[in-house]
């Protein structure tokens, strides 16, 4: 055993540090593993068959000149598939209405897109030959396309089990709000739109199933964000034992919520690898993908807010109608709930009223996609605050400021039955008023409008719900999962239950074990999305990646540094043993052992410490006590053109406060590409459908997903507000960008274009609907 009287030197912290993501160079060089680059001995390939129709009653599927086709071994239709079983719904509401979705349709087809048949060949472009020589006879039926229409009475039924297209009522109210509003000197209304969004992963879903017959156990690669939750749920639907379904995530191509999901195709390929007995493939086409993968938002929301003449917020009332599409995937009903927890944002007031009502629609399911419920819900109350400003002809910043929680107030209970964790919601508001040079650009404004040009100053402050979270509010279980492995040698391996998809967890983990363990982050790993190797884990979504898994991760290090000081106290025999910097310390004599020595000598296990168990390994789930809350400022510029209705964004100016920064790179990265996605909802973005249920906007040609040159240059700031609810401080960042751009730049746009009385634009805002506006301010 080798002893020192060296005493370790404090190294430079790696928390706050700017370090590059370590997942990078495989990603970029090409060397990475995507679902579509896996290839088994035998493979074949899977192909489609999908309903043209948005409604219809399934008369006949003839598959007879499919099957004769070369190269084909199988094709399967509803009837073979019905026994299995449905895709799940997690959500649950009082009175919902969940349809039996089957993975195959049996009977009838009730969006474009919808799984009929599935055939199998053991080349790609054989499948898709024989799929187009399947044989449906369908006999169509009217569809509804629009959730407000879908309500009206004598509307197509697109469930004819119910008697109307209602999946659900839901109800919430806080305080007074029939008070609140007779107390008001001014109630402003606003009927707003959150349109329907296509989230367009750079990677389209892909499924790999492997029936291995010998033992009778199924492999599914599947580009998911939850490989636990979706093996449970599979194995469950196809009726295998859970031990002997494994799910692999290879890399995912982005994710923003839509492969937070259990889909048809998942189940279905595991039932057609079971049949064939070969490893089967399928990857989605970007037309499937946007016809049947989730699409996001689809709100109409009729808002009113209450104030006195001062600008003090004292209510807020909501209807809110949600699109719900076809059927129910896995959290679809639950979406909008979140809209209404976070309808006050971040203002005083206790008063609150909101319904929501559910619609079934011919259309694909909506569900989560980056800032669900939430970004809905800050994109309506900051729109009504600008209108109450407008109304009241106060400046936007004074009235939000005015109307703040205060930092003493928190922990802060919401009209919502929330409690907000910390924060200081003036303080990134007046950074970035700092920053912008805010009353120089109200002066530029004015020169601006004498020239005859419209120019506009916006801005939004927003909270989000992030953490998810408590176990008690999440359909699945809110905890998360973390085992930390020394090896012999002292290098460290990490498994945590969290799937990172692009959050750099692989870099932010390395950076809390290598800070706890006092090591060199390039002495770190860290594994995740294989069932088989990492134990059970709730996945990633809603920002809760570090917030959740990170803290368990933490607390594993904690046990482990504990069993480190045990062996070192034995190693140096003494009792008064530090452990810092990698190296246990005796405090009397100065002798140390490094960490590598203390690892070699636990799994060697000569000797062990009382009550010691061999090895170096803690695992830890940790169960979250509350959400975490984090929020900031977005101000945003803008110039119109007034002969073509043209946007240009000139200034952006984001502060956010997402707690604790592990690691400043990562998080800027994540509010660029936050706002990349506000900014095309705000401006480019929305699947349209016609009265028929038919996506128009159902490619890239037809969906405008903005492209480099049409993002401004994101001046990003941050403040940091440690969250009491974990140890690390930390609250979540992946969504901040999208909750806070969409509404500062509509926000912007509006104010460019109030001098002509524009005083609301629902997005997104399109060169023909803002030159419309013009054309009307100026007639």
């Amino acid at each position: 055993m080798a002893t020192t009287t060296t005493t370790p030197t404090k190294t430079e912290s790696l928390i706050g540090k700017r370090l590059r993501r370590r997942e990078d160079p495989r990603l970029i060089t090409g060397n990475a593993t995507y679902v579509d680059d896996i290839q088994l001995p035998g493979m074949h390939y899977a192909c489609i068959v999908r309903s043209p129709h948005a409604a219809a009653n399934v008369k006949k599927v003839d598959i007879q000149a499919a099957a004769a086709m070369p190269g084909v071994v199988a094709v399967f239709t509803g009837e073979d598939t019905k026994d299995v079983g449905p895709v799940p719904c997690g959500a649950s509401l009082p009175g919902l209405r969940v349809p039996y979705h089957h993975i195959l349709a049996v009977g009838r087809v009730y969006f474009v897109g919808h799984p009929v048949a599935v055939v199998v060949a053991a080349d790609k472009y054989v499948a898709r030959d024989a799929a187009e020589a399947v044989e449906v006879e369908y006999e169509e039926l009217p569809a509804v396309a629009d959730p407000e229409k879908a309500l009206a009475e004598g509307a197509p039924a697109v469930h004819p089990e119910w008697p109307d297209n209602v999946s659900f009522n839901f109800h919430q109210e806080g305080g007074d709000c029939a008070a609140a509003f007779a107390e008001a000197d001014v109630v402003v209304k606003q009927r707003i739109t959150s349109q329907r969004l296509i989230p367009t992963p750079m990677e389209t879903r892909g499924v790999v199933a492997d029936w291995k017959t010998g033992d009778r156990s199924l492999i599914v690669y599947s580009s998911t964000q939850i490989p636990h939750l979706l093996r449970t749920l599979v194995a469950g639907m196809l009726a295998l034992p859970e031990h002997k379904t494994r799910v692999i995530t290879p890399e995912v191509g982005g994710g923003f919520g839509c492969k937070l999901n259990v889909y048809a195709e998942e189940a279905l390929m595991g039932f057609v690898s079971m049949k064939t007995g070969k490893p089967v493939k399928w990857i989605e086409s970007r037309r499937e993908n946007y016809l049947c993968t989730i699409h996001g938002r689809g709100h109409v929301d009729y808002f009113e807010i209450a104030a006195k003449n001062d600008g003090t917020i004292l209510g807020m009332k909501l209807k809110l109608i949600q699109d719900l599409g076809a059927y129910h995937q896995l959290l679809t009903p639950a979406i909008p709930t979140l809209s209404v927890l976070m309808m006050p944002g971040l203002y005083r007031f206790r008063n609150i009223t909101a319904d929501i009502v559910g619609v079934f629609t011919n259309c694909v399911p909506t569900d989560a996609y980056r800032g669900a419920g939430r970004r809905e819900a800050t994109h309506g109350i900051e729109r009504m605050v600008d209108l109450l400003a407008a109304e009241l002809k106060m400046d936007p910043a004074e009235i939000r400021l005015k109307n703040f929680i205060q930092p003493e107030e928190f922990p802060f209970a919401t009209a919502t039955g929330l409690t907000y964790d910390s924060g200081d919601y003036a303080l990134p508001l007046r950074k970035a008023l700092e920053i912008s040079d805010y009353t120089g650009l109200r002066a530029k404004q004015v020169e601006a409008r004498a020239a005859g040009r419209l120019m506009g100053v916006g801005m939004s402050t927003y909270g989000e719900i992030c953490a998810f979270g408590p176990s008690p509010a999440t359909p699945a279980g809110g905890w998360e999962s973390a085992t930390v492995k020394i090896e012999p040698s002292g290098k460290v391996t990490v498994l945590t239950g969290a799937s990172p998809h692009g959050q750099g967890e692989e870099t932010t983990f390395a950076q809390i074990a290598a800070e706890e363990l006092g090591i060199d982050v390039d002495d770190v790993v860290v594994l995740h999305g294989d069932t088989a190797i990492v134990q059970y884990g709730i996945g990633t979504f809603g920002s809760r990646g570090t917030a959740v898994g990170g803290p368990a991760l933490y607390y594993a290090l904690q046990e482990l540094k504990a069993k480190i000081k045990r062996f070192g106290e034995m190693m140096l025999d003494s009792s008064d043993v530090s452990f810092a910097g990698g190296v246990c310390v005796c405090n009397q004599t100065g002798r140390s052992c490094t960490l590598a020595e203390v690892a070699g000598a636990a799994h060697r296990a000569m000797k062990l410490p009382p009550k010691t168990e061999p090895g170096m390994q803690a695992t830890y789930f940790w169960e979250p006590p509350n959400f975490t809350f984090p929020f900031g400022a977005h101000i945003v510029v803008t110039e119109v053109d007034r002969d073509t209705g043209q946007i240009e964004v000139t200034r952006y100016v984001a502060v956010d406060d997402c707690g604790r920064i592990i690691n400043p790179l990562i998080v800027d990265g994540q509010v660029h590409g936050g706002v990349a996605q506000g900014l095309g909802q705000a401006l480019y973005e929305q699947a349209v459908y016609d009265d028929n249920g038919q996506l128009l906007s159902g490619e890239l040609t037809d969906y405008a997903v903005p492209k480099a040159t049409m993002m401004p240059w994101v001046e990003s700031h941050h403040t940091e507000t440690p969250s009491p609810v974990n140890p690390l401080g930390v609250k979540g960042v992946g969504e901040a960008g999208t909750i806070g751009c969409s509404p500062a730049v509509v926000n912007s746009v509006v104010d460019a274009l109030s001098q002509l009385g524009v005083r609301h634009l629902d997005m997104p805002l399109t060169p023909e609907k803002i030159w419309n506006a013009i054309q009307g301010g100026r007639a």
